[in-house]
C-alpha cells in the first residue's frame, strides 16, 4: 500500500494522545513501539516493549550510536523491506508473527513490560521507513492494548487500542494505493 499526496494532511493527526515522556500507569496491555526513539525512552523509562519495530532513523536523519545499542539489545525476529511512504506486506507479516509472539502464542516470549519477568520483546527491523506500520500496528493489537509512535517535534503518541482507534487505522490504510486483498491477507482479514 503506497500513501496517495493528498492523504498526508490526514496522518498528521494523531491518533491518540500526545505525550512528552513515558506515562508507566498508561501501559496495561500489550506495549508495541513504532519508532527508534519512541522505543529508546521506553527502555530508558525501564518499559521493555513486547515489540518494537526500528529503521535506524528519526525524522528520516541517521540515529546516535547510543539508540542503536540501547534497542539492539532485544531479540530480532524480522528483518523486512518498507520503502518510504508505504505499508509492505512483508512488514505487515512480520509485524503480525511479532505481535503473536507478544502474545505468548509463539516461542514463549509472554508479556515483557520490563517488569522483571525475564521475557524479552521482540525487534523488527525495518530496511526502509516504519512510519507507517503505526496503522497496522494498531489493526493488529488487541483490545487494550497501547500503541506508540512519534509525532515529530512533539512527542509520542499513546494509542489505547479498541475498536474506535482500530476502524481509524483501516480507514487510513483502506484509503491508501494499493492491492487491498492482499493486505487484508496479510492482515489476516481475509475471508
Amino acid at each position: 500500500m503506497r500513501l496517495p499526496k493528498e492523504m498526508r494532511g490526514d496522518l498528521k493527526e494523531p491518533l491518540g494522545d500526545v505525550v512528552a515522556e513515558v506515562k508507566k500507569g498508561r501501559l496495561r496491555g500489550r506495549v508495541i513501539a513504532v519508532g527508534d526513539m519512541v522505543t529508546y525512552h521506553l527502555l530508558e523509562a525501564g518499559v521493555e516493549p513486547d515489540v518494537a519495530v526500528v529503521d535506524g532513523k528519526t525524522e528520516r536523519e541517521e540515529v546516535d550510536d547510543e539508540v542503536v545499542n540501547r534497542w539492539s539489545a532485544l531479540p530480532v525476529t524480522a528483518r523486512v523491506e518498507n520503502e518510504p511512504g508505504t505499508v509492505s506486506r512483508e512488514v505487515v507479516e512480520a509485524l503480525r508473527e511479532a505481535i503473536d509472539e507478544g502474545d505468548g502464542h509463539g516461542d514463549g516470549h509472554g508479556h515483557g513490560h520490563g517488569n522483571g519477568d525475564g521475557k524479552s520483546g521482540c525487534l523488527v527491523e525495518v530496511e526502509g521507513e516504519e512510519d507507517l506500520v503505526v496503522l497496522p500496528a494498531v489493526v493488529l493489537a488487541d483490545d487494550g492494548d497501547v500503541v506508540l509512535y512519534g509525532q515529530p517535534g512533539e512527542g509520542m503518541v499513546y494509542v489505547d487500542v479498541d475498536e474506535v482507534t482500530r476502524e481509524r487505522a483501516l480507514d487510513l490504510l483502506g484509503r491508501m494505493e494499493g492491492d487491498t486483498g492482499a493486505l487484508e491477507d496479510a492482515l489476516g482479514m481475509a475471508s
